[in-house]
């Protein structure tokens, strides 16, 4: 992002685009690896407060950075900016679901709500990257 905002043209546009666009393709394959491997394992998260209490801070300042890139980008003129804001969205989402996943095994012994829950984010992700690869 900040390579882009260094200098515009066209090619360094589309390649910063392409380059989000396939951010997105590696986070939805993370995700979707993660997701199955803890199915498939029954791995149990461990929920600490403090992981608990980080990880609910994480989210919050993901969804606030994702609001303010995209309202930066708008000011700017600058699709990079703007199609940055949804990659920080959904790592916003990604730390909402991590912490429901680990509050719903520590209160409930819900083990599996985590990466299920990653597994519904993969086709957010997915989405965007076709939005931002098609152009």
């Amino acid at each position: 992002m900040l390579w882009e905002l260094r200098g515009t043209s066209e090619a360094r546009t589309r390649r910063a685009l392409r380059l989000i666009g396939i951010a997105f393709v590696l986070l939805a394959v993370y995700v979707t690896v993660a997701s199955l491997g803890a199915l498939i394992s029954g791995h149990r998260p461990d929920g600490s407060p403090g992981g608990i209490a980080w990880t609910a801070v994480t989210a919050a300042v993901m969804f606030v950075l994702a609001a303010l890139k995209t309202r930066t980008g708008r000011a700017l003129h600058n699709e990079v900016l703007i199609t940055e804001g949804p990659v920080t969205l959904i790592d916003g989402i990604l730390a909402t679901a991590v912490l429901l996943g680990v509050a719903a095994n520590t209160a409930l012994g819900w083990w599996w709500a985590d990466p299920v829950a990653g597994l519904v984010i993969v086709f957010s992700a997915l989405r965007e990257a076709l939005q931002v690869l098609r152009g």
